[in-house]
């Protein structure tokens, strides 16, 4: 895998207007699936008909406007009940205020704090813009990794936007947490750091999939 296609994660002046709630310090809290309830809910992890499943997720923002590649890691490792130092993270990624350089730095963290060599591997959407194909392979990803009991780790950068129609934007780069699907992975649910006031919500999968390229997600 080409780690120099999976570009940097520094959040630039656009990015932190959207960080702004997360800069402060952490913010603790489990939250469930978006359906216009407070995001300081409980989630319990569920498997439900119709082809979805979300998983139970202990929520916390990251502590400063570089920290989002430890913090995502850090919530998705909270779906498998582990509750890991962000900073002791951040150590492990090589994270500084550039930023975590690509997904490829916390691959290994995943699959260290989950005690299997090969739990997480490293995917990457090369190309400016997912095809048909890439987007498909994402939601099969997704799907398997969320039925494992595992939450995904994506790199993202750009401007997205979500079911509800609020938009997302960090143009600089970004790490979110994949948590769950619905409608046999056409709709995914995201942990996102940046913000406890946006702690989750969920976005269509061909979305996600542009968000995702020219970098990479880790995935069962």
């Amino acid at each position: 895998m080409r780690t120099d296609l999976i570009r940097k994660t520094t959040l630039t002046a656009a990015g932190l207007a959207f960080t702004a709630g997360a800069i402060a310090g952490p913010v603790t809290t489990a939250f469930a699936a978006p359906t216009g309830k407070p995001a300081t809910q409980t989630q319990t992890d569920r498997k439900g008909g119709h082809g979805e499943r979300e998983l139970g997720v202990r929520y916390e923002a990251q502590p400063n406007f570089y920290y989002c590649g430890p913090a995502a890691t850090r919530n998705a490792l909270s779906v498998q009940g582990k509750n890991i130092n962000v900073d002791d993270m951040a150590k492990e990624m090589g994270t500084t205020e550039a930023g975590t350089n690509s997904i490829n730095d916390i691959t290994p963290v995943l699959n260290k704090e989950t005690g299997k060599t090969n739990a997480y591997r490293s995917v990457e959407i090369s190309t400016p813009d997912a095809d048909a194909k890439q987007t498909d392979t994402l939601r099969a990803d997704i799907v398997k990794t969320v039925d494992d009991g595992r939450a995904v780790v994506a790199n993202i950068a750009g401007t997205s936007t979500d079911t509800d129609g609020v938009t997302h934007s960090y143009e600089g780069g970004h790490y979110i947490s994949v948590v769950g699907y619905h409608d046999n992975g056409n709709t995914v649910t995201i942990a996102d750091s940046a913000d406890p006031n946006q702690a989750a919500y969920q976005i269509s999968v061909e979305h996600l999939a542009d968000w995702i390229a020219t970098r990479g997600y880790a995935t069962s």
